[in-house]
């Protein structure tokens, strides 16, 4: 019986990296001291914030208005809730 091609036991020609070959490790980056990685990183930072689609006045309003209703309304259940329990609590432990 033969191995299939690509085997752990024999590998494909292509699948074998020659070991003569250094990688560069850090490649640009590595070249660069502290100052310039983290001129770059914030460099990066306002190029991904160009990118995002920020809303608009009446947008953000509305959002907030959502936000806040919702909060109202979850401290309302709970408040609700936490009461409940506290009489059950008083009823079984008098």
């Amino acid at each position: 019986m033969t191995d299939a091609v690509g085997s752990i036991d024999m590998p494909d020609a292509e699948d074998e990296a020659p070991e003569s070959k250094k990688t560069r490790k850090g490649g640009k980056r590595g070249k660069k001291g502290p100052l310039g990685r983290l001129a770059l990183f914030y460099r990066q930072i306002i190029a991904e914030l160009r990118k995002v689609v920020w809303p608009t006045r009446s947008q953000l309003s509305t959002y907030t208005a959502v936000v806040i209703a919702f909060v109202v309304v979850m401290i309302g259940l709970v408040t609700v809730i936490d009461f409940g329990f506290a009489r059950v609590i008083k009823y079984v432990f008098g």
